[in-house]
């Protein structure tokens, strides 16, 4: 099972978030928290700029986030919101493993 995120964002922070990070630095930070608890095998996180979208599925999320007036960065799963604004892993780990994804195993050895 392959599983992409998308993150949708822009250049300018909204102007409720400027003490959080930039939509890509959240990008960034998606990709390693979930690389470390599931792996980096089966789930890809995509930066998407919605000021300049690259595909139809872009510009349809682009149109909702000005239409909508959602905040971003904005955490797209299956086409499925999952974060907006200051996005929490609990709810993107949550919808991650809805979808079958298990954590991937920690070895610990205990002696």
């Amino acid at each position: 099972m392959s599983v992409e995120i998308k993150v949708f964002g822009t250049e300018q922070l909204c102007a409720s978030c400027v003490n959080l990070p930039s939509a890509k630095e959240t990008a960034e930070w998606l990709e390693a928290a979930i690389s470390r608890k599931y792996g980096s095998d089966s789930i890809r996180i995509v930066y998407s700029d919605f000021q300049q979208p690259q595909t139809d599925d872009d510009k349809s999320w682009a149109t909702r986030i000005i239409e909508e007036d959602l905040w971003y960065p904005l955490v797209v799963i299956s086409g499925e919101i999952v974060g907006e604004g200051n996005p929490k892993l609990k709810d993107i780990y949550g919808k991650l493993e809805s979808m079958g994804l298990q954590p991937i195993a920690e070895s610990v050895e205990k002696e």
